[in-house]
Parts: structure tokens; C-alpha cells; sequence
């Protein structure tokens, strides 16, 4: 007989919203986690703390006999030196070495150690590329997935006020402003596993990634301790809904194995309270991983038998087990999302339906369903009875079909009128309130109030990438960036090898037939030349190249009208003037 399951991920009547305290309408299992997030510096054990809630990430501080080892710097200067101060009151042991278990919370570091100094700067050999590519090919998608995952649009009060970010209280502390960028790069990398003695304190690291490709299992024997960066205060994010490259369960598994064989008596994570009590940390290392796995062999088992992706998100639920522990808990990701995410990463998109072989565009898909439901009016009708009734996934699927069907003013399939696109809203806006997940209620919160009008996010959508940015990477990385901005329309007839000089660096890009091909710029056909400061004004939209050429703060050698028609074909409006 077949274990009970736990239930959806929202509700279908309002029974768990409640108010928070500042008025936001919100399940009341994401007060509990948020409670549970609180601000608050741990002491887990003599001569290790843990900072909580300061941001999305923990601070930790292992003490050694020759120092103190900063493990993770959160994500700006401030939000590091206010863990710092934290600790303080502990300890007066200098900072002697730093730590990061990925490539997310590396920002604050100089909060900790003066740029220059030689402190020794641990992590994985992956974090630098990992921090460029980010920061360039996927840089304006990523920047609105984090805005729409995280809420950072949301009100502070009110119904869609802000309430949490599922692993930490907010993506960024407000108490820091915009925040201070601090990153050092790594002076020690690692590759795969390493032991050695760090502040006097022996030290295993090994590589077990998790929702990085870069992440590290730290453990202090001595101490009988585990930082780690996969047993989270909620069940593992196989996918993240801002959107990131596919986390493989099979992997991960590897890295959770390894926790379990430390057997520690103390765990911490970069996100959650820390653990102490081998016990309890057996039990929860072992929910962790085996919900996993079971999400694994259950979703491969029900493709192997054919399901499509609709009949898996029915079929692979996790069974009431897992429902002992917040650690395997809906709080940030959704099991029927890591489903869909597995089929994907495992399969591709195509899962046998045959409809999904040549869909019709969706603009032209949805005025054909409204047509067959019997038009506009009817479908709207339908959605708010859908709401009323409960059945919040047929509501919205009815009314995506009236958003979808027609244009916005931005050429995006994204219109409807008021009254259809409210509709929408108002459907995001109740499964948002009845999520478990704050991912969800974020996503959908910000989708609503963009739908409404109160949010605009149409700065981020295209090339998109700020001053600071460009100042800390390579010439290079913005350079070749540009290809995944090129008109291919505009440079269907172009084939020009254009030479870029930034502060004695040279690259290039060779524009041909509709591409934008990376080049170290050599035997280029024409060369333009500028500082880092003034290409960084120009690539993040500060001032206009047409300008910067005026006032002979950028050069060319060759032709300046071919180099202005390749510069045309990119959609960067300050290369185009």
C-alpha cells in the first residue's frame, strides 16, 4: 500500500494565511521558517560561530591556536564586517585565513582582510570562472531572476510585503544599503580534495558540488565540525526558479555521503541554524540525501514507463517520511519542479507528448484555445470561478491565455487588457499568499505587481551590466559578452575582425554573417582603443561612445564608419551613438 504523500505546495483555500507582522499575507509554515532564520550569532561549540539571518548566507568562525578562519563572506563588505563585529564580543583572535564554500557568498571579504595582504584565500579553482560567467553571458537574466526569486521589488508592508527569502530572511540585508562589493579572488585552490592545517587546525576539503559546480565539504576533525553547502534548512533546490544550470541529484548524492562518513557531532551550512548532536544530524543527513535519491529513481522510473511531464508532477511525491524534518521541506524549492527539472537534465524537453513536437507560438496557441473556450469574455469568466472554486492551476493556465495572446508595447508576447491582465495577478497573487515556498511567493508577488503596472522591470531585460562589474574582470569578459547582443539582422552582410585595446589588453570580435566570434584581437582589421575606466562608462551605459570618441578619450585605428557599423549591430545603446 502506498505511503501517504505530503500535499501541494499551496493550498487550495486560505485555512494557513495569516498576517505577518508588518501586514503581509503569507502561509503561516513560512513564518516558522523565517523564525527559524532569525538573526542570531551561534555559538556552536567552544571556539566556533555561526552567524544567522545577518543575509541570505551564514558567516562562520572557526578559531584555531594561531587565529581565526572566516568561512564565507556573505554578500558585501557589510554584511561581513557586521558578522565580524558579532564575534568580536567572543573573541580578539585575528582573522588568518578565509574559507569560501562556493562562489555565492565571496563578497565581503575585504571586510576581513586588507586587499594586497597574504592571507590565505581558500576555495574551489572553479569560483573565478564561475563569478565571470555569471557576471557576463547570462548577466541580465540572472539579475532578473534573483529580483523575482528573492522579491527585491516587493514592498516592505501590505499584503505583498516582503516576508522572507526561504534559506535566509532577504537576499540583501537592508540594514546594508546597497552594500559594498569585497571580493578577493582565491590565493589556494582547491580541485578536488585537500587536507591540510589552517590557524593550527587540520582541515579536509573536498569537492561536492551542490548549486554550484565549485562547492567544498569542509571538516575540522579535531573539532568533530562539517560546513558543508548541501544539507539546507529546506529540501535541496534541484531548481532554482530564477533559472540556473541543471544541479544533477546523482552528484549531489556524493557530497551528502561524504557528510554522513565525517559523522560529525557538529554541522553547519551556508544557510539554516547549525546542528549538534550526532544523532540528530544521522537522521537529518540521511532525510536530506534520501530525498534526493528519491526524487531521482522515482522520476527515472515513471519516464522509463513513459509518463509525460504533466503525468510525472502527479506521480512523484514525496511520501509523509520526509515531512519530520524542515530539512526536506517545501520552504524554498518544489518536488514538482526538481521533477521537471530531472526529466529535463536527464532527457532533454521532449517527454513524448506529442503536441510538443511542433507547438504552435504561443501567441497563436493562446488566441486559438480562447477561441475554442468562447472568447475573451468567457475565459475571463472562467478564471475568476476557477479562483473562487479553489482550482488555482486551471485559473491560471486560463489566465495565461489572455496575457499570452497578444502583444505588449515591448514587442514581448505580454498584453491583455487591464481587467485580464488583473485577472492573472489575482491568480498569482492567492497561490502566492498559499505557497509554502518562498520562492514562489516571491516569483509570483512580483509577477503580479508587474502585471499591475507597480513594478517595471524592463531595464533588465537585454544587456544589462553596471560599472563595478567591469572594473573587476578582464577586458575581455564584457568584450566577448557583447556576442549574445548582436542583430543578426543588422550584420547579416558584415565580415570585420574588430581589434578592442582596453588598458594594454587586447581582444576582438570577428562580426560575420550574423555572429560575433571572440578574438584575441590579433591581425584585427581595425582596432579601437580606450582605459578601463572609460570602457567601463561606456559598456555600462554611464556615457555614450559617440562622446567619448569626441573628446578623444577613445581612438580608432582603420576605418571609423566600418567600426560605427559594427558597433551598430549590438544592442547596447551607448556602443550605437
Amino acid at each position: 500500500m502506498r505511503s501517504p504523500l505530503i500535499p501541494a505546495s499551496f493550498d487550495a483555500d486560505d485555512r494557513n494565511v495569516v498576517s505577518a507582522e508588518h501586514g503581509q499575507l503569507v502561509h503561516r509554515a513560512t513564518i516558522q521558517q523565517m523564525e527559524r532564520l532569525a538573526e542570531q550569532l551561534y555559538e556552536v561549540r567552544p571556539g566556533v560561530w555561526c552567524m544567522v539571518g545577518n543575509g541570505l548566507s551564514n558567516q562562520t568562525f572557526v578559531e584555531g591556536s594561531e587565529g581565526l578562519i572566516v568561512i564565507d563572506t556573505g554578500e558585501s563588505v557589510e554584511e561581513m564586517q557586521a558578522a565580524l563585529d558579532a564575534v568580536r564580543s567572543h573573541t580578539s583572535a585575528p582573522v588568518v585565513a578565509v574559507i569560501y564554500t562556493h562562489f555565492h557568498y565571496c563578497n565581503g571579504t575585504t571586510a576581513v582582510v586588507e586587499a594586497g595582504a597574504d592571507t590565505p584565500i581558500w576555495g574551489h579553482e572553479l569560483i573565478a570562472d564561475n563569478l565571470t560567467r555569471l557576471a557576463a553571458d547570462v548577466g541580465p537574466v540572472a539579475a532578473r531572476g534573483l529580483i523575482h526569486q528573492f522579491g527585491m521589488s516587493l514592498p516592505t508592508d501590505g499584503p505583498d510585503g516582503l516576508v522572507g527569502a526561504g534559506l535566509g530572511r532577504f537576499y540583501k540585508n537592508p540594514a546594508h544599503g546597497r552594500g559594498t562589493p569585497g571580493h578577493l579572488p582565491v590565493t589556494h585552490p582547491v580541485a578536488e580534495s585537500i587536507t591540510t592545517t589552517i590557524a593550527g587546525l587540520t582541515v579536509e576539503m573536498t569537492h561536492a558540488p551542490s548549486d554550484s559546480n565549485d562547492s567544498l565539504n569542509i571538516f575540522f576533525p579535531d573539532l568533530e565540525l562539517c560546513v558543508n553547502n548541501i544539507v539546507w534548512p529546506a529540501l535541496f533546490n534541484v531548481f532554482a526558479i530564477r533559472g540556473e544550470e541543471y544541479r544533477d541529484p546523482r552528484i549531489l548524492l556524493t557530497g551528502i555521503d561524504a557528510i554522513a562518513g565525517f559523522d560529525p557531532e557538529h554541522l553547519v551550512c551556508a544557510h539554516g541554524p547549525p546542528l549538534s548532536g550526532r544523532d540528530e544530524i544521522r537522521l537529518g543527513v540521511t532525510d536530506a540525501r534520501d530525498a534526493i535519491q528519491f526524487l531521482w529513481d522515482q522520476t527515472v522510473r515513471s519516464i522509463n514507463k513513459g509518463l509525460t511531464l504533466g503525468e510525472l508532477i502527479a506521480e512523484v511525491r514525496l511520501p509523509e517520511r520526509f515531512d519530520r524534518s524542515y530539512l526536506t521541506q517545501q520552504h524554498y524549492g518544489l518536488v514538482e519542479h526538481h521533477v521537471r527539472q530531472i526529466h529535463v537534465g536527464l532527457r532533454g524537453w521532449f517527454d513524448g507528448n506529442e503536441a510538443e513536437l511542433f507547438p504552435l507560438p504561443t501567441i497563436e496557441r493562446s488566441r486559438r484555445l480562447i477561441a475554442l473556450a468562447g472568447g475573451r469574455g468567457a475565459v475571463l469568466e472562467q478564471v475568476r470561478t476557477a479562483t473562487t472554486d479553489g482550482d488555482l492551476r486551471w485559473a491560471l493556465e486560463l489566465a495565461t491565455w489572455l496575457v499570452r495572446s497578444e502583444a505588449g508595447p515591448d514587442g514581448r508576447v505580454d498584453g491583455g487588457s487591464s481587467d485580464e491582465r488583473a485577472a492573472l495577478a489575482g491568480v498569482l497573487r492567492t497561490i502566492g499568499q498559499r505557497t509554502t515556498s518562498a520562492n514562489i511567493r516571491n516569483w509570483t508577488l512580483t509577477r503580479a505587481l508587474e502585471l499591475e503596472g507597480s513594478v517595471d522591470l524592463s531595464r533588465h531585460r537585454g544587456f544589462r551590466v553596471s560599472r563595478g562589474q567591469v572594473m573587476t574582470r578582464t577586458a575581455a569578459t564584457f568584450v566577448h559578452a557583447l556576442k549574445t547582443t548582436i542583430d543578426p539582422g543588422l550584420a547579416a552582410d558584415l565580415d570585420v575582425h574588430l581589434g578592442v585595446a582596453i588598458g594594454g589588453e587586447l581582444c576582438g570580435l570577428h562580426v560575420r554573417g550574423g555572429v560575433a566570434v571572440p578574438t584575441t584581437g590579433q591581425d584585427a582589421d581595425h582596432t579601437i582603443t580606450m582605459n578601463l575606466d572609460t570602457w567601463a562608462d561606456v559598456v555600462s551605459g554611464t556615457t555614450m561612445l559617440g562622446d567619448e570618441l569626441a573628446a578623444g578619450a577613445v581612438s580608432i585605428d582603420g576605418d571609423e564608419t566600418t567600426v560605427r557599423a559594427v558597433l551598430a549591430c549590438f544592442e547596447v545603446p551607448s556602443l550605437r551613438a
